[in-house]
């Protein structure tokens, strides 16, 4: 219940000086005989009239407190809300080559984007999202799904060696885009994560970008890696993998005309950090639909205050005048 002029309650105030005043002139309510001794009365039973006259009081009492309540205007809100929201499917493409095993972002490129893609997919409840790899090869790992830790769980088991190696972007990015461009949602997005150049496959990363654009589908591209070198794994030729600093080459440009192709946007990854603002950045641009209705209803609940105030003051009247009814001197 809300009261439209709540300032009024304050009049329940004057409830405490009134009963004061009751409780002060109740002395004056008696009258006073002189006798020798009132052993005698003692034991005569108190007049019902007496307690008549504090009930009919008690009851001023309410009818004054149902009238103020009335005038605060009591009301009785209902509210309904309902709320629609317009998810956004979304493909990953994570390049698993050798070369993410490099350390320049801890502890190497590739866990440090499982790290913080999994973070990206648990603040995204809302949608659908689905996952790609590629090296030499490229094969989804996970369909476009709502079960976020099924999801999960298949993407940490992505590792180094699952396929040949090699950097096929264009490859990657042609089966990201069959694997969504059926999609019914509003919004579909592919985020690519490599950091090489295109080596393998047969489709050509802009031809890949061309057939993204024609589904309308967003591309953002992150090429990971430092400026400069970085330690990079290598094999001896014994099979021992050991590491070596490495000139660290990424294809920008064409990571680059993929986002502008399909509207999307191209980000440079050097550290684990930067990656984080990267997957933060995204998941602002990209966000999720929410449209809310609400619907309120108010009705009024001051008559039911003023009934029992009439009330009050019609047993009070009909109680003096009938019963408590004095003869005029």
């Amino acid at each position: 219940m809300v009261f439209t002029h709540p300032s009024y309650l304050w009049f329940l105030l004057l409830l405490l000086p009134i009963i004061a005043w009751y409780i002060y002139r109740l002395k004056d309510t008696h009258a006073d005989i002189l006798v020798s001794s009132v052993d005698a009365l003692s034991e005569m039973p108190k007049s019902w009239k007496e307690y008549i006259n504090h009930i009919l009081f008690v009851l001023k009492l309410i009818a004054l407190v149902c009238i103020i309540i009335a005038l605060a205007r009591p009301q009785v809100s209902n509210q309904f809300r309902t709320e629609h929201t317009e998810g956004i499917d979304i493909i990953m493409a994570l390049d698993i080559s050798g070369s993410m095993l490099s350390r320049d972002l801890r502890p190497d490129r590739l866990e440090a984007a499982k790290k913080v893609a999994t973070e990206f997919v648990l603040g995204r409840p809302n949608d659908n999202i689905g996952l790609v790899v590629f090296a030499g090869e490229s094969f989804t790992q996970c369909p476009l799904t709502g079960d976020h830790v099924s999801f999960i769980n298949l993407f940490n088991s992505v590792e180094y060696g699952m396929i040949e190696d090699g950097t096929a972007i264009g490859l990657g990015l042609a089966n990201s885009v069959s694997r969504i461009k059926d999609s019914e949602a509003v919004s579909k997005v592919i985020i690519l994560l490599t950091d090489g150049t295109n080596n393998a496959g047969e489709i050509a990363p802009i031809m890949a970008a061309e057939m993204a654009k024609t589904y309308n589908i967003r591309v953002y591209t992150i090429g990971v890696g430092t400026r400069g070198v970085a330690p990079t794994p290598m094999m001896d030729p014994y099979g021992n993998i050991f590491f070596r600093d490495m000139e660290v080459s990424i294809d920008e440009n064409v990571l680059r005309e993929i986002a502008e192709i399909t509207g999307g946007k191209y980000f440079r990854a050097t550290n684990s950090e930067k990656l984080e603002q990267i997957y933060s950045e995204i998941d602002l641009m990209e966000k999720t639909k929410l449209r809310v209705n609400e619907y309120k209803k108010k009705d009024e609940k001051y008559l039911p205050w003023v009934l029992g105030a009439l009330l009050c003051l019609l047993i009070d009247i009909f109680v003096r005048n009938i019963y408590l009814k004095t003869i005029p001197e």
